[in-house]
């Protein structure tokens, strides 16, 4: 007894709950859904809190964040990092070093030792679509170090989860929003029964986990394209698209570059929707290293929000939202020109290599046609779908290569 209550006044001090059997929310996906709780039916909780009172939502994105970027160390062998929000991924990707380029646009230039893989896996599933990223709850799959706890304390997230902290990375988070800051262990040994369950009206659904192995060479045997041809990279990017969508509400579609998810269209109907609405994304990331966008004169000061709206409306055709005299002056040194139609035009039409993966087949070679106007060389998606000519005729109209993976990967 005496050993149980120095080792509860230890977790006490250090601000760590002690190993439970359930944990007792605020409330549940909204203020009037009381009670609330997360808990194991047999066993404790593979996890603790160390900081903060994650809420519902919180453990919701946490636990599938977790799962996603497990899944990409293990099957990339690089430390992987994920941004989540309203259950599904605003970014995720590995620990690949940062260009300089990258640096810049994702705002960690001003670190003077070079990023540690996990600092740089952070800052590129942070920095992959900045606007869906705000408020996000983070997911490391190894050891938070002082760098990316630092790299976390300056973003408006609501918490992280992670498989360790080292004691600087600890006490960064924990002074991080006035201390209220949502610090989660996970146990990485931790294994889920293989039969899941959830409730909808008082009706409980019941199915095997989602196991499909999604590094299996076999993913890339069905090549029905002229071009057969997938580089490692290539493998590599779509195979972290793949792993993303597993985790992601669908109808969803990733495109993915550089070790990277760049655009992620979640939980659309239509899945025309989900390529229109991800590529949007995967070309504003890459619009933001246009260097007439990398030089806007921002004045000294602005809010990291404040300039991430900025940069995402001067992109837009809404740009004289940012720019019209009265305006431009809360955000510039002086007024910068329009990014033009043109300009925008013919920079996305730089952007080469990118992967594309879908959590279900091609319905119709419009995918393609729009896949392709950023940036798309290389797909992953299902196949079976009635008309499986049209999208292999538009791929190779385009020289894409394209596999069908023959895995569907809804979410839901």
């Amino acid at each position: 007894c005496k050993g149980n209550h120095i080792f509860l006044l230890t977790l006490q001090k250090q601000k760590i709950s002690p190993p439970m059997k359930e944990f007792t929310l605020k409330y549940g996906c909204n203020p009037n859904q009381k009670p609330s709780k997360i808990f194991m039916e047999e066993g404790q909780l593979p996890l603790e809190v160390l900081n903060g009172h994650p809420g519902y939502i919180n453990f919701l994105d946490a636990l599938n964040a977790w799962q996603l970027v497990k899944e990409l160390q293990d099957a990339t062998g690089w430390p992987a990092a994920a941004s989540f929000k309203h259950v599904s991924p605003a970014g995720a990707a590995i620990g690949l070093p940062l260009t300089d380029t990258l640096k810049k646009i994702y705002f960690v230039d001003d670190f003077d030792e070079p990023l540690s893989p996990i600092a740089s896996a952070y800052a590129r599933a942070r920095g992959a679509d900045r606007m869906c990223s705000y408020g996000d709850f983070v997911a490391l799959s190894t050891t938070c170090d002082l760098q990316t706890a630092l790299l976390l304390k300056r973003e408006v997230s609501d918490g992280v989860i992670a498989p360790s902290y080292t004691p600087e990375a600890l006490a960064v988070l924990r002074e991080k929003r006035k201390g209220t800051y949502n610090v989660i262990q996970i146990d990485p040994t931790y294994v889920p029964a293989p039969i899941e369950h959830k409730q909808v009206f008082g009706i409980t659904f019941e199915q095997g986990r989602n196991e499909v192995h999604l590094t299996d060479d076999v993913l890339f045997a069905d090549v029905p394209t002229r071009n057969k041809t997938f580089t490692p990279e290539a493998k590599r990017d779509l195979i972290i698209a793949l792993i993303t969508l597993k985790y992601t509400q669908s109808n969803s579609v990733c495109y993915a570059k550089d070790g990277q998810a760049i655009g992620i269209g979640a939980g659309q109907q239509s899945r025309i929707h989900c390529t229109r609405l991800a590529g949007s994304k995967a070309d504003t990331w890459w619009l933001r290293q246009c260097p007439k966008v990398m030089n806007l004169p921002f004045k000294e000061g602005i809010r990291r929000a404040d300039r991430d709206n900025t940069i995402d409306v001067y992109i837009s055709d809404d740009h004289d939202d940012v720019l019209r005299d009265g305006v431009w002056q809360q955000f510039f040194t002086e007024k910068p020109a329009i990014l033009t139609r043109e300009e925008k035009r013919d920079w996305i039409a730089q952007n080469t290599n990118v992967a594309l993966g879908s959590d279900a087949f091609f319905p119709f070679g419009d995918n393609i046609e729009r896949a392709h106007k950023s940036g798309v060389q290389y797909i992953a998606q299902a196949g079976g779908s009635i008309r499986d000519d049209n999208v292999i005729e538009t791929c190779d109209k385009y020289d894409i290569a394209m596999a069908f993976t023959h895995v569907r990967l809804f979410h839901h």
